[in-house]
């Protein structure tokens, strides 16, 4: 049952890219308001950035866009170019971020490391899910795990964590201090865990049966409107001996609010089985792996 084009791809588009650059804010202010000011080294490029910087005061910003442009390269070629479009857009828009906001903030907001650390991993964590989620990547070690998990069914949370394993545990070197490993591990830690939530969230689908007279109505209206396959089953009710067509549709856990509504105004009195699955493969969910 593959997915049907959604019915605007333009205003879809603007609204990806408006949560990507929302998310890349979030990031931003993770790093300069949590991380960085409290010298902390979290991972990824932007935790390789931080460390050129405490070192030789370079801008965060400049670092983590020069190696943003050789990464992206090799990006656009193996997940091709409508990656590339939206992860120039994230590493331009999230560079900027980072350069503006490291000008505003020179003082960590929480004095106490442990919860600079909590709160800037959940909050960097969080938005690099969620510009996942479009379709899009902040750009450094999220392409090098997209490129995998493109042909591993291995979590991004965990391909990132162990590029930023070698990272943080390079912090020891400039810093002599095992106290600076560990809260960048603490970091690294909560961020993961935070990207694979919310990646689960969203990508969580769910099995629908749906009984009801309108099945017609109902089939053609989350086919066109709501862009998700319908296949119809022919049933007999043992106790009526009716026939009875059966609609099974399998949507992501987020669109079943907009199903509900669709059937529930068509035909209050249907009869809804929904039950959660492990996992959907195929057009319109995830790709068939190994």
């Amino acid at each position: 049952m593959p997915s049907r084009p959604p019915k605007y791809p333009f205003l879809l588009t603007v609204k990806s890219y408006g949560i990507i650059t929302i998310a890349l804010f979030i990031n931003a202010l993770a790093w300069t308001a949590f991380i960085i000011p409290s010298e902390i080294v979290g991972g990824g490029v932007t935790g390789l950035s931080a460390l050129v910087y405490y070192a030789s005061g370079f801008p965060v910003a400049f670092t983590y866009l020069f190696i943003n442009i050789i990464l992206l390269v090799i990006g656009i070629k193996r997940l091709g170019f409508g990656f590339g479009i939206k992860t120039v857009f994230s590493t331009l828009v999230l560079t900027f971020f980072l350069w503006f906001l490291q000008q505003l903030i020179t003082e960590p907001v929480v004095d106490e490391k442990f919860m600079s650390a909590i709160i800037g991993g959940i909050l960097g964590g969080a938005s690099v899910g969620l510009v996942f989620t479009q379709g899009g990547s902040t750009g450094g070690t999220d392409i090098i795990a997209m490129i995998i998990n493109q042909y591993r069914n291995i979590s991004h949370g965990r391909i990132i964590l162990l590029f930023d394993v070698v990272i943080i545990s390079s912090s020891y070197i400039l810093f002599r201090s095992f106290e600076v490993v560990v809260y960048g591990y603490v970091v690294m830690a909560v961020a993961s865990y935070s990207i694979d939530m919310l990646l689960m969230g969203h990508r969580r689908s769910v099995q629908l049966f749906i009984f009801s007279k309108k099945h017609d109505e109902i089939a053609e209206h989350i086919a066109n409107q709501i862009g998700r396959g319908v296949t119809l089953l022919n049933g007999k009710g043992w106790y009526s001996k009716e026939d009875v067509a059966v609609l099974m549709v399998v949507v992501k856990r987020y669109e079943t609010s907009n199903v509900f509504r669709t059937i529930k105004d068509i035909d209050p009195e249907a009869f809804i089985s929904m039950a959660n699955v492990m996992g959907v493969y195929g057009k319109g969910f995830d790709p068939i792996k190994y």
